[in-house]
């Protein structure tokens, strides 16, 4: 992976991801094994179980890679399986990207260690960049390699664990190189439908009506933030001197805080589930990575519906529009007016 990098950084850093992938694989155990392991523990074997038929679901009713993704476990005895370092200037909400073979350019670096990425957080705010660190749960290899179930991915419900394979597993049946924000929207609209139909067929009317609860709010969080990144957009588009610019941010910033706080309290009735993101600072950095993976996705729930819920003729039509060149498929997505 690293032959074609150049620079002693650069290539400790391919070092420690590849490093930190081969750790997982080789600790890999074969799911069906452990489920019938008399030495698996109670709780794990549920979870297990619970994740198999979630997988069969994947494939069988969502077209989703029929593969030995998610077929093994590995318990990783940490929090997260990586930490992402998101990176933006301080009056742009552009983010920084970092290019990789056969991955493309994303707008993140991924650690496999805690400290590295604060290390390289660190780094990048030296140079007067706004940063933001975030521990992920699950992450893709789009299907270069069978990934397994991790411990992280099986601390919440099934509900959590069914969206996090959905997703994934969307990342490999489309990607497109240099456009996360596209790749992210897709899987985030094949994992809401997809655990939609899988609730559904569960006959889980409670679990049903709780998603449906959580994926309002999270519609309400993402307007919050879009709301934010126009107003800042247009502090950063004015012309102010760099302290008036600094004060004009700030104050937008805590702007964004008082509606939370107005929302959590009176729109959600108390629901905090929010209040650590917010607690937490925020910066340029914070506000893009979290565009990435919202703002195309009510267009994606739009063309599946358009193609009546097949997702074979939705991946179809999702390829059609992601063949096209960048610049145009943002576009192609918000105008689909027919699935074909």
């Amino acid at each position: 992976m690293a032959s074609g990098v150049t620079g002693c950084t650069s290539i400790s850093y391919y070092a420690q991801s590849l490093e930190g992938h081969v750790q997982i694989m080789a600790a890999r155990e074969n799911v069906g094994k452990l489920i019938h392991d008399p030495s698996t523990p109670e709780a794990l074997r549920a979870k297990l179980t619970s994740a198999s038929a979630i997988r069969r679901f994947a494939t069988d009713e969502l077209a989703l890679p029929d593969n030995s993704s998610y077929r093994s476990y590995v318990d990783i005895g940490r929090d997260a399986v990586t930490w992402a370092v998101f990176a933006a200037p301080q009056f742009s909400l552009t983010p920084l990207t970092w290019c990789f073979p056969v991955f493309g350019c994303v707008p993140y670096r991924g650690y496999f260690a805690r400290k590295s990425a604060t290390e390289s957080a660190v780094e990048l705010h030296r140079q007067g960049l706004d940063v933001y660190v975030t521990g992920i749960t699950a992450y893709s290899t789009l299907g270069w390699s069978s990934d397994p179930l991790l411990s992280t991915m099986l601390r919440q419900d099934d509900t959590y664990l069914a969206s996090l394979v959905f997703h994934e597993l969307a990342h490999q049946r489309i990607y497109v190189n240099d456009d996360s924000a596209f790749n992210e929207a897709f899987a985030v609209a094949v994992e809401t439908t997809g655990v939609r139909k899988w609730l559904r067929a569960a006959g889980d009317h409670a679990g049903l009506r709780r998603y449906e609860a959580d994926r309002k709010r999270r519609a309400d969080f993402l307007g919050l933030v879009s709301k934010t990144r126009d107003e800042l957009g247009q502090v950063y588009a004015s012309p102010r001197t760099p302290e008036q610019m600094a004060a004009a941010k700030a104050a937008t910033i805590d702007k964004l805080l008082t509606r939370y706080r107005q929302m959590r309290d009176k729109r959600w009735a108390g629901y905090r589930g929010y209040d650590a993101w917010f607690d937490a600072p925020i910066n340029n950095a914070k506000l893009a990575a979290t565009a990435v993976y919202g703002e195309q996705v009510p267009a994606f729930l739009r063309l599946f519906d358009l193609c009546s819920g097949d997702y074979p003729r939705f991946y179809a039509s999702v390829r059609r529009i992601a063949d096209l060149h960048k610049p145009s498929r943002a576009e192609a997505l918000e105008a689909a007016a027919t699935c074909d």
